[in-house]
């Protein structure tokens, strides 16, 4: 039984978006950029979830609300950004878990169905994430659902104002069909 489930968020998600938001401010910021004030408001969400629509329709990008499925409450985040069409065929995925939720699995879980989706209705052929190495949980997430480490790219993104070094994973549709 699965204990999560994805859905594309709408704007009567926000209240919720802007509470899990809010509530994991100072959680989220040491793996995160700096964020605008702006970002913890009502329009700040809105303004989000805009974009996410946006990327949508482009086919530039998929975000969805993690639910729990015994609360149906928005429980976290995960998107599937940076899709590139042609010779690549792939994304970057990001996200982030209510702390208060944190180390039952319902984040491996999450991913797990992201990818189904990058591979399924997406069409995708690879999957890439970037983790802080002090990240260890995030990297737990990553390797539980079979990402391979490529490698260490160096100042990769401005985290909190300050550039991280990133592990580099990823995965692609031929080590779905290794490890089935």
């Amino acid at each position: 039984m699965t204990h999560v489930y994805l859905r594309r968020l709408k704007a009567g998600d926000t209240a919720a978006l802007l509470d899990l938001r809010r509530r994991n401010r100072a959680f989220f910021e040491p793996f995160e950029p700096i964020r605008a004030d702006r970002d913890y408001t009502p329009a700040g969400i809105r303004d989000m979830l805009d974009q996410d629509e946006l990327h949508w329709k482009r086919g530039s990008g998929y975000g969805f609300g993690i639910f729990s499925r015994d609360a149906d409450k928005l429980v976290g985040r995960v998107n599937l950004s940076n899709v590139v069409r042609g010779a690549w065929e792939s994304c970057t995925v990001g996200y982030y878990m209510d702390e208060a939720e944190g180390g039952r699995g319902l984040m491996t879980e999450a991913l797990g169905q992201a990818v189904d989706f990058a591979f399924g209705d997406a069409g995708l052929h690879r999957v890439q994430a970037a983790v802080m190495p002090r990240n260890l949980a995030s990297i737990r997430v990553i390797e539980k659902n079979g990402f391979k480490y490529e490698g260490l790219a160096e100042y990769y993104l401005k985290i909190h104002g300050i550039w991280e070094h990133h592990r580099i994973y990823s995965l692609t549709r031929e080590h779905l069909v290794r490890s089935t």
